[in-house]
């Protein structure tokens, strides 16, 4: 499905280095998945930006918002701060492929988020927020094979919380899909997400009119 556009780290600097309110990390692989998960799991809502942008119906975790699953007001947070939609829709869960029969009662995969699986009852808590009203989740299983970078945040954030599952939304609002790191930039400055990861780089803002601020982790440098 990872057929569309993509752009290098150099492409995505340019951009950075044009848009105000920015403070900007740029992190090694292991560090970036790390402190993505860390907010995630600390209940921040993140704009997730990678490699080639898919070509289809769904986002598969290159043009992704991802989420806390487990957060009891994610769904409440989603809508309202950028989504816009009907209360009742649901969210849909990216887990990693090899965990899938522990979160749902089936263990066909399901890459590109077309089958709905029911959520097994032990596991419905860890899942509040894509556990839909009838106990069912429309499920993208995720092999590493397929997807080194998404699999290794979903890795990270199990590592951190014991669930190897994230929320997975489309990285828009009311438009189409994010192709480019402008339309990245642009979505994330209207909406209320916490950060954007735009490539090795993850991004939060700063004061008004502050100009964009290009940091470097110490591993990073070395």
């Amino acid at each position: 499905a990872y057929w569309g556009s993509s752009f290098s780290d150099a492409e995505i600097e340019r951009e950075l280095a044009e848009t105000p309110d920015l403070h900007v990390t740029r992190l090694e692989d292991d560090q970036l998945y790390a402190e993505t998960a860390k907010e995630i799991a600390d209940g921040k809502v993140v704009g997730w930006f990678q490699g080639a942008m898919e070509w289809g119906p769904r986002a598969l975790g290159n043009r992704s918002i991802v989420a806390h699953p487990g957060h009891p007001r994610m769904k409440e947070i989603l809508n309202s701060r950028i989504k816009q939609r009907e209360p009742f829709r649901p969210f849909a869960p990216s887990i990693k492929a090899e965990r899938l029969g522990d979160y749902f009662e089936s263990d066909h995969e399901s890459p590109f988020m077309l089958m709905v699986y029911r959520t097994r009852a032990d596991k419905r808590e860890q899942l509040q927020a894509v556990d839909h009203v009838d106990h069912t989740g429309r499920v993208q299983t995720v092999r590493r094979e397929d997807n080194e970078r998404y699999w290794s945040l979903i890795d990270a954030f199990e590592q951190r919380t014991g669930i190897p599952c994230v929320l997975n939304t489309s990285f828009n609002e009311n438009e189409p899909i994010v192709c480019t790191p402008r339309e990245a930039l642009d979505c994330f400055s209207r909406t209320k997400m916490d950060a954007v990861v735009l490539g090795n780089f993850i991004c939060t803002r700063v004061g008004d009119n502050a100009p964009a601020v290009l940091e470097q982790s110490n591993a990073a440098q070395r």
